[in-house]
């Protein structure tokens, strides 16, 4: 009779734990989605978004610049430079 009352208690002590890590992951749930409601309603992220793609499109347009102006650099060499360099 002992142990069915020590196996009793146990699972309470499980089942409180088990119920508290719930609560804990729920209330953590919320959390995040809260920031994420907020996040998404800023209206800052749509202008931050655009700010960035716009500063992405600049690099890539300064290294096509860059590539174009040095393969134009490399067709005005004499071809016997070139050849010399292979």
């Amino acid at each position: 009779m002992a142990a069915s009352n020590r196996l009793q208690r146990l699972a309470m002590q499980t089942a409180k734990r088990a119920r508290a890590a719930a609560a804990l992951a729920t209330r953590q749930a919320n959390r995040l989605l809260k920031e994420a409601r907020r996040r998404a309603t800023d209206p800052a992220t749509p202008r931050k978004i655009r700010q960035s793609l716009q500063k992405t499109g600049r690099v890539l347009k300064a290294a096509g610049t860059a590539a174009l102006a040095a393969g134009r650099a490399e067709m005005s060499r004499p071809a016997r430079s070139r050849a010399r360099r292979r």
